[in-house]
């Protein structure tokens, strides 16, 4: 899939065409942008680079912060003051912006540093991007897992310059600045330089080095340069008396001399961020090519996991792209954590959990085990040394770990890799931070008096206990199963059965529609609270918006009334925001998969697409584009319970590349999935040749079958109707076990 990768979906306002059918009544309330970047990036490596305008949130593109509707323009067209490293992807308001070591090429004097260009005649492919400023320097960017190289073509001039400057961070935006507590700069020899700043408790230090044979190198503060000057310390910056600081490079330029620029980093200190850069790209003087050219068949590894038979190119487009921002994040930095000092398994970026737990951390543990493996032990250790299983964890010490948005998320990642029997995580240790993590914030609240507010995180809760009660039984400690198998029921505290919805309450984002069909460990018992299954799925056709009439979606900066307006109609929100990711996959638990496709092939026809505008809200980490990926295969994993459910595919032919060995999804009788047109459902599934009569397969049968054959036809059929997917309150059918 690397040819068919845009890394410019999603970094603009969303620009889809007007939706049809079922999604036309959906509401969309949360901004209408990806809030992606298209710089370049290595799979969930811990280093990006992108040019820098900063903007909101990523420090590229055109935007002003915004937290509903169309985003309001900052710039009319793409700018950029110079090129800065680590960005958030997809992710919105969570005051953590990054963009450390702004390195400009210049051609103008160090007053002009902060001047923005235009940005003219872009390229993006996975780990790599170039574009022109209209000062008429030529940039390109690529990166390790643990560095960037920057490569720069001047035209002639008699004062060329490559500006670091290492105060910059955050955002250009009112109250999203970062500013450094502390920093040091230090030239070494010729073209070599280093240097540490502090920044939201976090020590990130950078290795330098400059392919330009000739140049003076020098050390400036408040835009006035150092001669002579080889050290550049600051034990105690206050924001009120920040004054830049930084390195510079300068020399004359022949017309279309490249100068390279190597940066290794590191969170232990210069001389690990030089031994991380030559780890990446060797000890010779030229290496933009090769690192280029070894992150790029890196990306190709990656991308190759997953293939599908597209129906057109912009299919083929728009799936790529997804499969690439679903493998952009977490940021695994090995042996780097600041604030312990054993060596092993460290991650950032494990924004936002809330967003990524229920697709995107199940696509990295189907297709990459390891790597979740690797960040189970990573947040373990946070637990250990911090004191929490984290909820979201970024480059930054603190208390803030997003408790607002959801609780105890980390159990329902680590249930599935403990019935996987994947090895390397101490699952003993493990459940003591399992169990302990669980009476924490609002815990508390859940375990004095039956139920915690926000309401959904009485949800949260029930969940990580059933999710725990399996990694109890796991390590064969009965009586603490039985525990939380007992604490897990607490769900039913949160609903209402007179409506069937969760009870009136506070919600992070969207409100008790959107919440309320959540899939829960025991949907037989929720359907049952809700009436039964006839109820059940009125309740669903009225959220999806079955008979609705279509919605006008909020605009820039759209006012009190008419968003409360919108929420009011307690619609589905069409991906706009995730709390009701997992919704159309309800339908399966009452026997209607007949409408868990319609409203699945009305979301994938109609809710992606291509170019800047192709994403109808925030990427979240790439959890809004593992959900196209999953739906686009015919797949969705139940986060927590090893469970994928099955499910009309929106293409012909798949192929997953397993750690076991490859997975071939056919179909007959397939017709394309297009906006307004026909849905196909399913007939009959096969699993190896056997009939599989329930709309379910297990985690452990998705490792080691070889094929899934999908039968197709224009109308519902009876499969799926009768057995329904796992519930805790009572047994399977008789035909309901593994295939």
């Amino acid at each position: 899939m690397y040819e068919y990768v845009d890394p410019f979906i999603g970094t603009g306002a969303t620009d889809l065409p007007t939706p049809q059918g079922l999604a036309a009544t959906w509401w969309w309330p949360k901004p209408q942008v990806g809030n992606t970047h298209p710089g370049a990036m290595h799979p969930f490596g811990m280093v990006s680079a992108c040019p820098y305008s900063g903007a909101y949130p990523t420090g590229y593109g055109l935007y002003d912060f915004n937290t509903e509707g169309v985003p309001d323009l900052l710039y009319e067209r793409p700018v950029a003051s110079g090129f800065t490293h680590f960005q958030q992807s997809g992710t919105g308001a969570i005051r953590k912006y990054y963009n450390y070591f702004r390195v400009t090429p210049m051609l103008g004097p160090l007053d002009d540093l902060g001047t923005t260009w235009d940005l003219l005649d872009e390229v993006a492919e996975p780990g790599y991007y170039a574009a022109t400023l209209s000062s008429g320097v030529r940039c390109e960017l690529t990166v390790g897992p643990k560095s960037a190289v920057h490569r720069y073509t001047f035209p002639a001039h008699d004062a060329a310059r490559i500006v670091i400057d290492a105060s910059t961070g955050g955002l250009a935006i009112p109250h999203s600045r970062t500013v450094p507590l502390k920093a040091h700069l230090a030239m070494l020899e010729p073209g070599v330089a280093q240097g540490e700043i502090h920044v939201e408790g976090v020590p990130l230090a950078v290795h330098v080095e400059v392919d330009a044979p000739g140049w003076r190198q020098l050390l400036w503060y408040d835009r006035r340069l150092m001669p002579g000057g080889t050290r550049l310390d600051f034990d105690y910056i206050r924001p009120t008396t920040l004054r830049p600081f930084g390195l510079m490079f300068m020399g004359p330029s022949r017309a279309e001399q490249t100068v390279e620029v190597r940066l290794g980093f590191s969170l232990r200190g210069c001389e690990k961020a030089r031994d991380n850069l030559h780890t990446d790209v060797g000890r010779t003087q030229v290496t933009f090519a090769g690192r280029r050219d070894h992150t790029a068949a890196t990306w190709r590894d990656h991308l190759g996991k997953v293939a599908i038979k597209a129906e057109s190119d912009d299919q083929a487009t728009v799936f790529g792209t997804a499969l690439y921002h679903s493998l952009v994040k977490p940021c695994f930095a090995p042996d780097e954590s600041p604030s312990w000092t054993t060596e092993g398994p460290y991650a950032f970026d494990i924004c936002t959990m809330w967003d990524i737990y229920r697709t995107q951390l199940p696509l990295m543990t189907t297709l990459f085990p390891e790597r979740s493996v690797a960040l189970a032990g990573a947040m373990l250790s946070i637990a250990e040394q911090e004191g929490n299983l984290p909820i979201g964890y970024r480059m930054a010490k603190g208390a803030d770990r997003f408790s607002r948005q959801g609780s105890a998320l980390a159990h329902t990642f680590l249930a599935d890799l403990c019935q996987l029997d994947l090895p390397g995580i101490d699952w003993d240790w493990a459940m003591v931070h399992l169990e302990m993590d669980l009476r924490r914030t609002y815990g508390e609240d859940y375990l004095v008096h039956g139920v915690a507010h926000p309401i959904s995180h009485t949800l949260d809760l029930a969940y990580a206990y059933h999710c725990t009660a399996a990694i109890a039984h796991k390590v064969r400690d009965r009586p603490l199963a039985q525990q939380m198998r007992d604490l897990a029921r607490g769900w039913q505290a949160a609903y209402d059965p007179d409506t069937g919805l969760l009870r009136d309450s506070t919600f992070y984002e969207g409100g008790r529609w959107n919440y309320s069909f959540r899939l829960l460990h025991d949907m037989r018992a929720r359907i049952a609270l809700a009436g039964g299954d006839e109820a059940f799925v009125g309740l669903l056709d009225r959220f999806f918006g079955y008979d609705a009439a279509p919605v006008t979606q909020p605009g820039v900066a759209p006012s009190v009334a008419e968003m409360n307006a919108g929420y009011g109609l307690c619609r589905f929100e069409g991906l706009n925001n995730e709390p009701d990711y997992e919704a159309p996959w309800s339908y399966h638990y009452a026997g209607r998969p007949d409408r868990t496709a319609e409203v699945v092939h009305a979301a994938v026809a109609n809710q992606f697409g291509t170019g800047r505008g192709g994403l109808p809200g925030n990427d979240d980490s790439g959890g809004l584009s593992a959900w196209y990926v999953w739906a686009t295969l015919g797949l969705f994993p139940v986060a927590g319970q090893n469970l994928f459910l099955v499910s009309a595919p929106a293409v012909a032919e798949s192929t997953i590349r397993l750690p076991q060995g490859e997975l071939s999804i056919t179909t007959t009788g397939f017709e394309p999935v297009e906006a307004g047109g026909p849905v196909s459902y399913v007939q009959s599934i096969a699993v190896d040749g056997k009939t599989l009569d329930r709309p379910w397969i297990s985690g452990r049968e998705l490792r080691r079958i070889s094929s899934l054959h999908i039968e197709l036809g224009p109308r519902p059929s009876g499969w799926g109707t009768q057995i329904r997917p796992p519930s805790t309150s009572g047994p399977l059918h008789a035909t309901g076990g593994e295939a």
